[in-house]
């Protein structure tokens, strides 16, 4: 999962643990350590999440898919970040799924991986 400060919180704890449940390990990059605060209605505080690892640091061998939460912020941090716009390039050149929630298509759009 990617996800970065204002991420909508029921896109990114819904989703995960629904792959939880099904067997997955989920892990959360971000474009900084430690944690990202998540939002409510892209307004309201809604707690937080621990970063997982960075996605500059991130390989795409190492990971099965990739799942982009959305709230209007977060995909506005990775737009802008070279590392995070890479790794999901290359992520969706590998084939292996991925999935984008609400406005977490942004990055693939940045990415150059969708058309239309």
């Amino acid at each position: 999962m990617l996800a970065a400060n204002g991420v909508e919180r029921v896109e990114l704890e819904q989703p995960r643990e629904a792959l939880e449940r099904a067997g997955a390990q989920t892990e959360v990059l971000s474009i900084h350590d430690g944690e990202i605060r998540a939002r409510e209605n892209d307004v309201d505080a809604a707690g937080t999440f621990t970063v997982d690892g960075l996605v500059a640091d991130a390989s795409v061998t190492h990971y099965d898919a990739l799942l982009l939460p959305g709230g209007t912020v977060n995909p506005d941090h990775f737009r802008v970040d070279p590392d995070a716009v890479s790794f999901v390039r290359e992520f969706v050149e590998s084939g292996k799924p991925d999935a984008a929630i609400c406005h977490g298509p942004w990055t693939l759009i940045e990415a150059g991986v969708v058309e239309g």
